[in-house]
């Protein structure tokens, strides 16, 4: 297993759209590792029919296309292992026009691997942009790395004015950690998709692991699906009309 120890970014284009629809369908998903080992992955998002997929714990290898047909993808590695890597993976039917690949600072105890972040920005009709942030954020630290690791979020996108989602598994599994969360939120303008350990999202110690952030959109949908135990973590899904 290699741990990196700089930034590895890769990007697969398909035919596709060239601008994303006014009307947006997101799916957010930690994967487990099991987009390319297991036939239902691909079964399962293709009767989601998300426009945009942002998976976390995703395997992919460089240069190959996506197993789901009809999207491009770019994907940041906090782990590789043979020829495959795994990290985070935002998925289109549209080409991004812009990315952004980041390792944490910090480190997770035990196996010393860093997590990944993307950032990816795709064209909307009219000729405004939605930027995308796939996060997995340190789980094995203490508070304050975690928290450091949410400043240094902010500090990527606070820059940034128009239409946005972030969304992804951010280990809040205490009370410090959601707080810190949503105070990063707050200072984005960011709204939270209302889905939580109630709704059947993933939680620890009683506190939901993931979540959706949105700016600049209007929520017209949201639902947590049953993927019949093809990953730990149940998708998230929602749609949005841009503003």
């Amino acid at each position: 297993m290699l741990q990196p120890q700089q930034v590895h970014h890769t990007h697969c284009c398909s035919e596709g759209a060239n601008v994303l629809s006014h009307r947006v369908s997101v799916l957010c998903w930690n994967v487990y590792k099991k987009n390319r080992d297991d036939k239902r992955f691909v079964e399962f998002l293709q009767r989601v029919d998300a426009d945009l997929l942002v998976l976390q714990e995703a395997e992919f290898k460089d240069g190959q296309p996506c197993r789901v047909e009809g999207y491009s993808y770019d994907a940041a590695a906090n782990i590789t292992f043979g020829t495959s890597n795994f990290g985070v993976l935002t998925a289109s039917r549209c080409r991004a026009v812009e990315t952004k690949a980041y390792l944490s600072d910090n480190r997770e105890f035990f196996f010393a691997t860093h997590k990944s972040l993307l950032l990816s920005r795709y064209a909307l009709e009219g000729g405004s942009s939605l930027l995308v942030a796939n996060v997995h954020a340190i789980n094995f630290r203490e508070n304050g790395a975690y928290k450091k690791e949410k400043e240094r979020i902010l500090d990527f996108l606070r820059s940034d004015t128009g239409p946005l989602i972030v969304a992804g598994d951010f280990n809040a599994w205490n009370s410090a950690r959601g707080e810190k969360l949503l105070e990063i939120a707050n200072s984005l303008g960011l709204k939270r998709v209302p889905l939580g350990s109630e709704d059947g999202v993933k939680s620890m110690f009683g506190n939901p692991l993931d979540f959706v952030f949105y700016r600049g959109l209007k929520l017209l949908e949201y639902r947590v699906l049953d993927d019949g135990d093809i990953s730990d973590h149940r998708p998230l899904f929602t749609r949005f009309e841009v503003l």
